[in-house]
């Protein structure tokens, strides 16, 4: 059992080395040359109309947490499957639970017009 979470350390220690090494390098080998043009507020050309700071619609937020709440199912499902033969019925039982929970909160969602876009 420990020889698993050994595999977990030595692929969290690999993805940090491959990060910071991409870090690195970046800052080694990319031609950085200050322009007081790229660092004002608007590159593009245009002056500043408005206020910056807009309240967005909460039907944005409620698509992105909807979003994310049904990505981390498919999270889920993943070991799930890998580990099915240890425990056959339990987990079938288990998983198909979560899918009904999931199934009804999903129902509820677009009953409650959550995901219409008016």
């Amino acid at each position: 059992m420990v020889l698993e979470y050994i595999f977990i350390l030595k692929y969290f220690f690999i993805t940090l080395i491959v990060a910071l090494l991409l870090f690195f390098i970046s800052i080694l080998f990319v031609y950085q040359q200050f322009d007081s043009e790229k660092s004002s507020s608007y590159e593009c050309g245009f002056n500043p109309f408005g206020d910056a700071r807009n309240k967005f619609e909460i039907r944005f937020y409620l698509v992105a947490i909807l979003f994310i709440i049904f990505d981390l199912e498919l999270i889920f499902l993943f070991p799930w499957i890998l580990t099915l033969h240890l425990h056959y019925l339990h987990g079938i039982y288990s998983m198909l639970i979560f899918m009904i929970i999931l199934t009804l909160g999903f129902v509820y969602e677009w009953m409650k017009g959550a995901l219409d876009w008016d």
